[in-house]
């Protein structure tokens, strides 16, 4: 007779099968603390008890004394946990390509301790039985898991979602993601609820007639290959007509994967303002250009598409000046059998969960342009503000929320060892500085340095 596990029991087990374990008496050595008002030139330690942090002392907890788990992190960075604001883990509907928990798996061996997933799923999370499901399935988990769902039922652009009904049930944002709500009203009456919740509406910025059936950049490049475009105006008309609904409503309006120069500046000008407006990047978008496409390997298909060098140049100016708040992956999982198809009628995007950490540093940090201060902003504290979710803090009595990583220490990129059940990635066999060392969140950790 088969064993019928409970919840708990079941994901006890899926814990230790995936080198997690319970935080219960952690005693964390030698810590560089890259928070607030630590200071970085000084190492501290940190005593965690039951998930939460009970003492902060500059190198004076006594290691041979201590009852618990002892790990040494010297040389290595101490963050609040990193958030991915935009992810599909496509459950239900495509586990093949990802589920809740593979993607969280994902999530945590790239050092990010929560993420909210986009609600393109199938059936669309456009109602409090899926988000119902999403809570239930995440129970237990290091991984905290922050759902977002539509703007409009089954993101057909016509008739809003029961947005109260959903923000009871513990929604944080709403998004069509993957398409703009094409009707300006429909999205003005979405903003004014999601007002009332004080949750933001996110858009996905493409005027869909001007981007056609275009599969890159519109450009030189696409011009040279003979592939159809998407033009940067696509963009920059939606985030215009998006500004002004929101400076209209008063209400919160988020970017996401900002592309172009014109979406830049224009949300630099809205932020002048005074327009309650936030933007994301991602690591593709500062780092890759439309040249990558000259390979004509798939993988380097998204949507927004890789942008010529100047629109790559203005994302890394308004990263580094502030216009842009967040960095996200927009993880974007896909099956081998879809993506390897012509570059045409293979489907846009990539996973990006544990590569993001290794391309901040490298395109970022290294040059100069963020500090690891500002880095962490980018990736944990601005995420949870946008999101109106409380904030991890390294602080005595808080919950224990941190990501530990090595920043020196350099990997080689290989997609069969990358934890997402996908393997879409364009970043095969580039080295990559920052090795994910440990998480801690919801009572347990992780250890990478097995």
């Amino acid at each position: 007779m088969r064993k019928i596990l409970s919840k708990s029991q079941a994901a006890q087990d899926t814990h230790e099968k995936s080198g997690i374990e319970p935080s219960g008496n952690v005693l964390l050595k030698n810590c560089t603390i890259i928070h607030q008002q630590f200071d970085e030139e000084k190492k501290f330690d940190i005593h965690i008890a039951n998930g939460k942090i009970k003492q902060i002392n500059p190198g004076e907890i006594d290691a041979l004394k201590f009852e618990g788990k002892v790990i040494d992190v010297n040389g290595k960075l101490v963050l609040p946990g990193l958030f991915d604001l935009h992810v599909h883990f496509r459950e239900p509907g495509r586990e093949d390509e990802e589920t809740l928990i593979s993607g969280a798996r994902a999530a945590m061996s790239g050092g990010f301790t929560a993420v909210s997933t986009m609600p393109n799923t199938n059936p669309v999370t456009d109602n409090r039985e899926i988000i119902e499901f999403i809570f239930d399935r995440m129970k237990d988990q290091l991984v905290s898991v922050f759902p977002i769902a539509a703007i409009t039922r089954g993101q057909k652009g016509k008739d809003l979602v029961e947005m109260a009904e959903l923000a009871e049930a513990g929604v944080v944002a709403f998004s069509d993601d993957g398409k703009s709500v094409a009707n300006a009203l429909t999205l003005r009456r979405a903003l004014e609820y999601a007002r009332m919740f004080d949750v933001p509406i996110i858009e996905h910025c493409e005027e869909p007639d001007l981007a056609a059936d275009g599969v890159m950049h519109e450009g030189f490049v696409s011009s040279d290959l003979g592939l159809s475009g998407i033009p940067a105006i696509a963009e920059d008309v939606i985030v215009a007509r998006d500004i002004l609904l929101a400076e209209y409503t008063k209400s919160k309006l988020h970017i996401a994967h900002i592309s172009t120069a014109g979406a830049v500046e224009l949300v630099r000008r809205a932020k002048e303002k005074g327009v309650k407006i936030t933007a994301e990047a991602t690591p593709h978008h500062f780092t890759l250009t439309d040249e990558e496409i000259r390979s004509f390997d798939s993988n380097f298909k998204m949507n927004p598409p890789l942008r010529s060098r100047e629109h790559v140049q203005a994302v890394i100016d308004g990263l580094k000046d502030g216009t842009i708040d967040a960095i996200a992956t927009d993880h974007a999982p896909h099956s081998i059998e879809e993506k390897d198809a012509e570059f045409a009628a293979a489907p846009f995007g990539i996973i990006g969960l544990e590569t993001a950490i290794g391309l901040t540093i490298k395109q970022l940090i290294q040059p100069g342009i963020l500090s690891w201060q500002q880095a962490v902003e980018k990736l944990s504290t601005n995420p949870y503000k946008i999101l109106g979710l409380e904030i991890p803090e390294i602080k005595e009595n808080k919950t224990a929320n941190l990501t530990i990583i090595d920043p020196e220490t350099e990997w080689t990129v290989n997609k069969n060892e990358l934890k997402s059940r996908s393997k879409n990635t364009p970043f095969q066999e580039w080295v990559l500085p920052g090795k994910i060392s440990f998480v801690f969140n919801n009572g347990y950790y992780f250890s990478n340095d097995r």
